[in-house]
C-alpha cells in the first residue's frame, strides 16, 4: 500500500462500488478526504497503524446508513456536520473490527493482514484506543453526537462480554436476537440517530442492524460449508449465531454445541448448514419489519428500503 493515498485505494476497492451506487459519491469522497486529513494530523507513532487499518477496502455501509437516514427525514444536500458524524461512526466501527480480529484470532480481513498480526497485539490495542479518543474529539462540538458515541461504545462492550459469557450455551433465536440487537443493532441505531440528529429512526436502525448481523451469520456459514472457513470460527468458539440457534433446537446438536470435539465440530457444521433455509425465512421477517418501520416513520422511505434490500443480499 506504500505510496497509495486512501482515496486511490478506496476508489480501487471493489466493495466501494456498493456505497457509490447508492448515490452518495460526493459524500463518500468527502469522507475519504476527512480520513486522509485526520491520519495526516495524527501522531507519527500511530500513522502507520491508521494507514494500514483505514487505507484499504471498506464497504462504507455505516456511513451510507447515516446519509440515508438523513435524507429520509431531511431531503437535500448532506451537510459537513453529518459527514463528520459518519466519519465518527466509521472510526467506532474500526475500533470494533480491531477488537473482533484479536478475539477471533483472525490473521486476515478482506484479504489483508489484520492490524494485530501486522504490528503486534499491544500496538493494535493502543491504536483502537487512539481511534476511539479521536472519534470523541471529532464530535466535541455536538453534545448529542458525543452522547450517541458514548452509548455505542458502552453497549458494544457489554454485548461482547454477554456474547462471550453465553458461548457454548444452547440458547434460542430470541436470545440470539437480544445479542444481535446489542451488538450490530446498537451500531446501526446510532447511525440512524447521528444521521437524523434525533431518535425518530432509532428502531429502524436497530432492525437494520439485526438484519445485518443475521445476514452476516448466514454468509459466514455459507463460507464455512463451501470453503472450510468463515463460520467455523464461531462454531469453534461456541458463539450463538442465528443458524446455530435454529440448529440446536435438536437436543443432540445442542450437546455437540455445549461439548465440542473434532468430530462434533463437523457434525455441527453440517447441522448449522442445514438450518440455513429456516434462517433465511427468519431474515425475511426481520426485513419486512424494517420496511414497515421505514414506511411508517420516514418522510422519504426509499433510501431506507434500498438499504434493507442491499443488506438482505449479504447472506446469499
Amino acid at each position: 500500500m506504500a505510496g497509495a493515498t486512501y482515496a486511490s485505494a478506496a476508489r480501487a476497492a471493489e466493495s466501494t462500488g456498493t456505497a457509490r451506487a447508492k448515490g452518495y459519491e460526493r459524500e463518500i469522497d468527502a469522507l475519504i478526504g476527512d480520513v486522509e486529513r485526520w491520519v495526516a494530523a495524527s501522531s507519527p507513532e500511530m500513522q502507520p497503524l491508521l494507514k494500514w487499518q483505514f487505507f484499504g477496502n471498506s464497504k462504507y455501509f455505516r456511513p451510507v446508513t447515516v446519509f440515508a437516514c438523513r435524507q429520509a427525514l431531511t431531503p437535500g444536500p448532506i451537510a459537513a456536520k453529518t459527514i463528520r458524524a459518519a466519519l465518527a461512526i466509521e472510526m467506532a466501527h474500526n475500533v470494533s473490527l480491531i477488537i473482533d480480529d484479536i478475539l477471533d484470532r483472525s490473521r486476515y480481513r478482506r484479504g489483508v493482514q489484520t492490524l494485530h498480526c501486522r504490528f503486534g497485539m499491544l500496538p493494535a490495542l493502543m491504536a483502537s484506543g487512539y481511534i476511539c479518543a479521536d472519534a470523541f474529539d471529532l464530535c466535541k462540538g455536538s453534545a448529542f453526537d458525543v452522547q450517541c458515541l458514548a452509548e455505542l461504545h458502552k453497549r458494544l462492550a457489554a454485548a461482547e462480554a454477554l456474547q462471550w459469557r453465553l458461548r457454548r450455551q444452547p440458547l434460542g433465536v430470541e436470545d440470539w436476537r437480544t445479542i444481535a440487537r446489542e451488538d450490530t443493532g446498537s451500531m446501526f441505531e446510532v447511525c440512524a440517530c447521528l444521521g437524523t440528529g434525533n431518535e425518530r429512526l432509532r428502531r429502524y436502525g436497530q432492525l437494520l442492524g439485526i438484519l445485518y448481523h443475521g445476514c452476516d451469520d448466514v454468509g459466514d456459514v455459507r463460507g464455512a460449508v463451501a470453503l472450510g472457513g468463515g463460520g467455523e470460527e464461531d462454531i469453534r468458539d461456541g458463539i450463538l449465531t442465528l443458524p446455530a440457534a435454529i440448529a440446536i433446537r435438536d437436543p443432540e446438536v445442542a450437546l455437540h454445541f455445549r461439548n465440542p470435539s473434532a468430530k462434533g465440530t463437523q457434525i455441527l457444521l453440517a447441522k448449522v448448514g442445514a438450518a440455513l433455509p429456516v434462517a433465511e425465512k427468519y431474515l425475511d421477517q426481520i426485513a419486512a419489519e424494517a420496511i414497515a418501520e421505514a414506511t411508517g416513520v420516514a418522510l422519504n422511505p426509499a433510501p431506507l428500503i434500498a438499504l434493507i434490500n442491499n443488506t438482505r443480499t449479504l447472506s446469499k
